[in-house]
């Protein structure tokens, strides 16, 4: 007579486990499809963005929807993926949307001399906020709008420097 007891039992617990890891595995998508579409956070960390942000790390709030929506812009700082290697982010501020003329130093260390762009139809303009140490559109050009992937809204660390980032152009 104990057997069917005791395999009743197991099929309770078999269940119980069951909607458990269930449970689990949709927390688990959910902050799955948050942290891939909606947002996420980010550390970055170097000196093109002096002194905006800080040259040895600041953790990033960073928006994911806004670039799929259309909704960033001048004055924005973004991640973007690098047009040299994909596999690398870069965190920078768009300084020109299709259609804007951007006029920049072309070696701000050594000369004053300048030269104009106009940016083309689906194109962003980034630069570092430390225009003497960023790779950015000066060397490589305006960047496809579809590198973009991620707004910046707010530092979160250090706790200190807590707080949404000046969005002013550069």
């Amino acid at each position: 007579m104990r057997a069917p007891k005791l395999l009743q039992q197991w099929k309770s617990a078999a269940k119980e486990v069951l909607s458990h890891s269930v449970l689990f595995a949709q927390f688990i998508s959910l902050l799955h499809l948050t942290n891939t579409y909606i947002f996420s956070s980010t550390m970055v960390y170097g000196p093109s963005m002096l002194p905006t942000l800080n040259f040895t790390g600041d953790v990033l709030l960073v928006d994911k929807l806004s670039p799929l929506l259309g909704k960033v812009g001048t004055g924005d700082v973004v991640l973007v993926r690098s047009p040299e290697n994909p596999r690398r982010s870069l965190t920078k501020r768009i300084l020109g949307v299709e259609g804007d003329t951007v006029t920049f130093l072309v070696d701000p260390g050594r000369s004053d001399r300048s030269r104009s762009v106009v940016i083309p139809k689906g194109h962003v303009w980034i630069q570092g906020d430390n225009i003497y140490a960023s790779n950015d559109s000066r060397q490589h050009g305006p960047v496809p709008y579809g590198l973009v992937f991620g707004k910046v809204l707010c530092r979160v660390w250090p706790l200190e420097e807590f707080g949404r980032l000046d969005n002013r152009a550069t």
